[in-house]
């Protein structure tokens, strides 16, 4: 079964993907994603598009099942889901690459997000990354993904009409105005490079969670320069350092890449940023997403932003 089914009360898509149980559990001494698997190419490369083989959203997909009905909606599992490599070396974390290797990833992004932008049925690219056993990753390799969907999440639609209201209220761009202030406040910046802000929000939802945004206003990536590109790059490792640097052990964390929806109608409006959420409130300990959060959507912060703004800036001083 694969197919999508709306939530008439969320106004949302749900994909369900029952082909995904069927996943082997890798042998501990092979990965697909290494030279010699014969799954990529055997010469080597640097970073690498791989085709998601057990995809959630296909261009190619199977009619719904027969279960639709009055209120209830079903739709075709149309999208597309890869695997981005970000090396052909297996024990190498994000962190460790240099420069040269983590603009090339940048540019993978773009690209990716080109691509998939170009197919008229695909409303929303998301890239992202999974990282850790915490968060259910059974592959360590250095990876993330990328799915298309033909319908916008109701996460990206919530921020799209917030910034909407505002712009449309007060005339500017609500993401510029919250770096503005935290920029003037400065509590909770950790670090920026020339053209990217990395800080821990003021609204954080979860202990060490951290944004970058973009210090001029693009509403994708597809609008940055080849020089934002490369220090899009650099940000998005030196945050993975700064973890990794935290507790002096590979950190777990979701990273989530927040593009507008593609087509270009909410470019004036919405500000390209990344949200890194990791799943720890300490270096022994794990904040669990438990029924106020997941029940209910309403976060508990067991920390102060600004202290652990703090902690995150001593970290990256030892990158």
């Amino acid at each position: 079964m694969a197919e999508l089914r709306y939530n008439p009360v969320l106004r949302d898509w749900l994909m369900v993907a029952s082909h995904r149980q069927a996943r082997p559990q890798m042998p501990k001494d092979w990965c697909p994603f290494c030279i010699g698997s014969g799954k990529v190419p055997d010469e080597g490369f640097d970073v690498l598009r791989y085709p998601n083989d057990f995809p959630a959203l296909s261009q190619t997909p199977p009619d719904p099942d027969d279960v639709a009905g009055g209120i209830f909606r079903v739709h075709q599992a149309y999208g597309r889901c890869e695997v981005l490599l970000y090396s052909d070396q297996h024990n190498i974390r994000l962190s460790e690459l240099p420069d040269e290797h983590v603009h090339k990833l940048a540019q993978m992004w773009l690209e990716v997000y080109n691509d998939f932008s170009s197919d008229e049925h695909i409303k929303y690219v998301f890239i992202f990354e999974n990282r850790g056993e915490m968060v259910g990753v059974t592959m360590p390799h250095p990876h993330g993904q990328v799915y298309g969907y033909p319908f916008v999440p109701r996460i990206i639609k919530d921020e799209v009409a917030a910034a909407k209201e505002h712009f449309d209220n007060v005339g500017n761009c609500i993401f510029c105005e919250m770096l503005a202030q935290e920029l003037t406040d400065g509590r909770r910046v950790i670090y920026e490079n020339e053209h990217f802000v990395l800080y821990v929000p003021f609204f954080a939802q979860t202990a060490y969670s951290t944004h970058i945004t973009a210090k001029q206003h693009v509403a994708s990536i597809a609008q940055m320069t080849g020089e934002q590109l490369c220090a899009l790059g650099r940000i998005v490792r030196d945050a993975s350092a700064m973890y990794d640097k935290l507790f002096d052990k590979p950190f777990p964390y979701m990273m989530c890449m927040h593009n507008a929806p593609t087509g270009g109608a909410d470019d004036e409006y919405y500000h390209f940023h990344i949200e890194f959420i990791p799943p720890m409130r300490a270096a022994d300990k794990q904040q669990f997403f438990a029924s106020s959060e997941t029940g209910a959507g309403a976060w508990c912060n067991p920390t102060s932003p600004e202290e652990k703004a703090g902690e995150l800036r001593n970290a990256i001083r030892r990158i």
